[in-house]
C-alpha cells in the first residue's frame, strides 16, 4: 500500500489502544480488489476515513495490505492465498468472485465483502443470519441492473436494442433480471462477456454490428475499473449508456443510478472496525444501501442529440451541465 495514497485521509494522531503484552497492537486488514488497477477514488479514501473516525489510523495502529489483479482475474486465487498467509485480522474483498476465493482459502479469518449479489454467491445463509466467517454489504445489483435499463429507456425512449456488458464472475442473476426487464420494456437485449480490458473493443464492435442503440453496464468491480475505456468507447460508437456509479457520470458517462460509492465504502469501513474490535461475522447481518442516486450528464446528452426528459430532470439528484 503506497502511503501517499492515504495521507489525505489518514492524518492526525488518533489511536486505538489494543493491549498486547503492554504494547499497542497493530491491527492488520487485507484487501482484495479484483480490478487490474489500483481502486479509483473515492473507494479507499472513504474506507480509510471511516476507520480513522473510529480510532484506527494507518501507520499508528493499523496496517493495510492491498492486493489487486494486475495480471487479470486469473491472478486472484494466489492473491487471496497470500492475504491468508499474511495472517491478517480481517480481509475485505470486493465483488462476488473475490470474496468467494478468499472464503475458499479460510474459514476462520473474518471476511468483509462488498458484494454485488451476496446471496447468489452462496457465501451467506441469509442477509439477517450470514453464518460462517463472512459479513458485509450487498449492493443489490440484481435489482439495480434491471432498474438501470428502465432509466436508460426513459432517457432515450427511441432505443430498441440494448447491449449489456457483463463480467461473468458476478454470476448470472444480474443478466436474468435485466433480461426480464428488457422483455417488460419491449426491448431487445444482447449480453456481451467482458472478462478483461482486451474484450472491450470487440464487445463494442459486435454490439454496433448487431444494431445496438443503447448500453447497460452491469455491476462489477472489474467493469468499474474500466470505466474510462467504456465511456470513451460509448462516445465513439454514439451509444447512450447507463452506469453503476455517479463518478462515471462525472467522467463523461451519460447516466448512472445506484447507491453512493462513498457511502458504501464508509459503511464497509464501519463494519471492519466492528470486526477488529471483536464482533463475529456470524453476528453481523448483511447491510444494504438505503439511498440511491440518479445522475445525468447534460453535456453528454447534448453530444448524443438526446433531449433531456423533464421527468428525469425533476428526479435527478445531480445534473452535470
Amino acid at each position: 500500500m503506497k502511503r501517499r495514497q492515504f495521507l489525505a485521509v489518514c492524518g492526525g494522531a488518533a489511536t486505538w489502544a489494543w493491549a498486547a503484552h503492554g504494547q499497542q497492537r497493530i491491527a492488520k486488514i487485507g484487501m482484495l480488489w479484483p480490478g487490474a488497477a489500483y481502486p479509483a477514488p473515492p473507494r479507499i479514501p472513504a474506507f480509510m476515513l471511516a476507520l480513522r473516525q473510529l480510532g484506527f489510523v494507518e501507520g499508528h495502529n493499523l496496517s493495510i495490505d492491498l492486493r489487486y489483479a494486475r495480471q487479470g482475474p486469473q491472478q486472484l486465487p494466489e492473491l487471496a492465498a497470500e492475504l491468508v498467509r499474511a495472517n491478517v485480522d480481517a480481509i475485505t474483498a470486493f465483488g462476488d468472485f473475490a470474496p468467494r476465493l478468499v472464503h475458499e482459502q479460510t474459514k476462520t479469518i473474518p471476511i468483509i465483502a462488498i458484494s454485488d449479489d451476496i446471496l447468489a454467491t452462496g457465501l451467506v445463509d441469509s442477509l439477517s443470519h450470514p453464518g460462517g466467517n463472512t459479513t458485509g454489504l450487498t449492493i443489490l445489483s440484481q435489482e439495480l441492473s434491471a432498474k438501470r435499463l428502465a432509466v436508460l429507456h426513459e432517457m432515450a425512449p427511441r432505443i430498441s436494442r440494448v447491449a449489456a456488458l457483463w463480467d461473468p464472475t458476478t454470476g448470472a442473476s444480474q443478466v436474468e433480471a435485466t433480461e426480464a426487464a428488457a422483455r417488460s420494456l419491449n426491448l431487445s437485449l444482447e449480453v456481451f462477456e467482458v472478462r478483461h480490458r482486451g474484450h472491450l473493443v470487440d464487445a463494442f464492435r459486435k454490439a454496433r454490428a448487431g444494431g445496438a442503440d443503447g448500453l447497460n453496464v452491469l455491476a462489477s468491480p472489474s467493469l468499474s475499473s474500466l470505466f474510462r475505456e467504456i465511456i470513451d468507447l460509448a462516445a465513439e460508437h454514439r451509444l447512450p449508456a447507463i452506469y453503476q456509479w455517479r463518478e462515471h457520470v462525472d467522467a463523461g458517462g451519460l447516466l448512472s443510478y445506484g447507491p453512493s460509492l462513498t457511502a458504501m465504502f464508509r459503511q464497509a469501513g464501519t463494519i471492519a472496525v466492528k470486526v477488529l474490535k471483536g464482533a463475529k461475522p456470524i453476528d453481523l447481518p448483511i447491510e444494504q444501501p438505503t439511498k440511491f442516486e440518479l445522475a445525468v450528464n447534460a453535456r453528454t446528452a447534448k453530444a448524443l442529440g438526446i433531449a433531456m426528459p423533464p421527468s428525469l430532470l425533476v428526479s435527478a439528484d445531480e445534473v452535470i451541465e
